[in-house]
């Protein structure tokens, strides 16, 4: 027979250190009746101290080679603001570090060289 001291030791050797002193994490309800799909091979950012604008498109020249100028139809424009971006950074991380413990390394080329460039930018300051 259980008395109320037992029942009471059972239910907190049931509780794991996590769970301790720590708030209930909310239940999220993720409603997508409304969700639009849209392709993008094509990205780019910008940000001001405010917020931080991503811009997607599709790329649609049909031969690069050709030329040096590149057609892209913009779709997509979404404003974040500067935490909003943060959590998408962090969490776009992690997800690429999963694909390519999986899939292997992805490897963009030009991206040391844009790199390079935004940080000559960026330390030569806006005007």
């Amino acid at each position: 027979m259980t008395n109320k001291k037992t029942a009471a030791k059972d239910a907190d050797a049931s509780t794991t250190t996590a769970e301790v002193g720590a708030p209930a994490a909310p239940v999220v309800n993720w409603d997508d009746s409304q969700m639009q799909t849209t392709y993008a091979n094509v990205v780019n950012a910008s940000s001001t101290r405010e917020e931080v604008t991503l811009l997607f498109g599709s790329n649609q020249t049909w031969n690069p080679a050709a030329g040096k100028e590149f057609d892209v139809r913009l779709e997509e424009r979404i404003i974040l603001n500067p935490h909003a971006a943060k959590r998408l950074f962090v969490l776009m991380g992690a997800v690429l570090s999963q694909y390519e413990s999986r899939f292997g390394e992805i490897k963009l080329d030009g991206l040391a060289a844009a790199a390079a460039a935004g940080g000559q930018k960026a330390k030569g300051g806006d005007a």
